[in-house]
């Protein structure tokens, strides 16, 4: 004989259905709050701002001190790289408030210099796309945009000549660096097997030349002016591929062929922010100089030995071929500390009396991998 069951109560989802309209409940008022604050600290910034005359002008700092301190306290779940990027946010949305800012950058969206770009200043910036290192020293130049951002040097293949040769040509300086891991994605709108042509920037090419020839051998690389014009030649254009950010990929609606092809997984460009003011001193920074020396035995050696004597760390020396000269070489030189410090001060005075041509290019905080 059957068991009779219809007496039994069935269970009901009431006490956690109460237990979720609750939950979501707090989460609401949080969120207004957090709009609230949001808004809040927005009006404190613009405040600060206009207390500071120079702000307009001034290079935005990475990373202000009352950030710092405020990401000290920080006990999770979220990651102190989550905090940082809600903060940059709320900075550049704050700072849109009072004066658009206009940041010069090589390539269309989400090219490698705009995503620099984006974590140096946020979506509140206007991004001023050009086609060459050279028209964004123009920009900034001419006073049509208020910062540029340039690759300075790569992990993988060195110093962008491009970038080192426009210093020695305009009055432009160096107010801030950020250092960016680069992930190289294949993207495309065909199968692999039917990759004819590969385009990306020189550089691009360059650091996943290693994989193009394991996988790709038969196929044509092709040098175009940024990695986003690249995705966008490879959505219209049949049998082509483009290496480029996984962020163009999605941008231009290209499906990912294969992804992280760089052949050195530690890959790093370095990107110079470009303006006309100087950063603040922070106690971590570098400052950046060319320098050209007399063409004789012993120079370059007796210049370097300042440096020694000063007991500062050189972190970057590059050599840079004087167009038109025979066998003249500008020298630029990064060293840990800022101008204003004493010990850096007396380097460069000593170094002025030695040198034929001496520019420094500003001093910046030193900055950390993102990305």
């Amino acid at each position: 004989m059957a068991k009779d069951t219809s007496s039994k109560t069935p269970k009901r989802p009431a006490a956690r259905n109460d237990s979720e309209t609750s939950v979501k409940a707090e989460i609401e008022r949080t969120d207004r709050e957090l709009v609230k604050l949001a808004n809040q600290r927005a009006k404190l910034y613009t405040q600060l701002q206009k207390l500071n005359h120079s702000a307009a002008h001034a290079p935005p700092e990475p990373e202000p001190d009352a950030v710092v301190r405020a990401i000290t306290h920080n006990k999770g779940p979220l990651s102190n790289e989550c905090l940082r990027g809600v903060f940059r946010e709320l900075i550049s949305g704050a700072r849109a408030l009072e004066r658009p800012m206009r940041v010069a950058v090589l390539g269309p969206a989400y090219s490698y210099s705009h995503l620099a770009s984006l974590d140096r200043f946020g979506i509140g910036a206007e991004s001023v796309p050009v086609g060459s290192i050279a028209a964004v020293f123009e920009e900034v130049n001419r006073g049509h945009a208020n910062f540029g951002v340039v690759p300075i040097e790569n992990s993988t293949d060195g110093r962008i000549a491009d970038t080192l040769d426009m210093f020695t040509r305009l009055p432009v300086r160096i107010c801030g660096e950020v250092q960016l891991r680069i992930h190289h994605y294949l993207l495309g709108r065909c199968p692999r097997a039917e990759i004819t042509e590969v385009y990306s920037r020189p550089q691009a090419l360059s650091q996943c030349r290693n994989w193009l020839l394991r996988h790709l051998p038969a196929a044509r690389p092709i040098e175009v002016t940024s990695t986003s014009t690249a995705a966008q030649l490879a959505q219209d254009k049949q049998g082509a591929a483009a290496i480029a950010s996984v962020q163009a990929g999605v941008h231009y609606g290209l499906d990912v062929l294969a992804e992280k092809i760089e052949d050195n997984p530690a890959n790093v460009t370095r990107f110079a922010v470009l303006g006309h003011e100087p950063a603040s001193r922070t106690g971590n920074d570098k400052t950046a100089l060319l320098f050209e020396v007399a063409h004789r035995p012993g120079s370059l050696a007796d210049a370097i030995a300042i440096f020694k004597r000063g007991r500062l760390n050189l972190t970057w020396i590059e050599s840079f071929p004087i167009p038109q000269s025979e066998g003249h070489y500008l020298f630029f030189v990064e060293l840990d500390g800022h101008y204003s410090d004493a010990r850096v001060r007396k380097a460069l005075a000593a170094l002025e009396k030695k040198a034929v041509r001496m520019e420094t290019l500003g001093s910046y905080p030193r900055s950390q991998p993102v990305g």
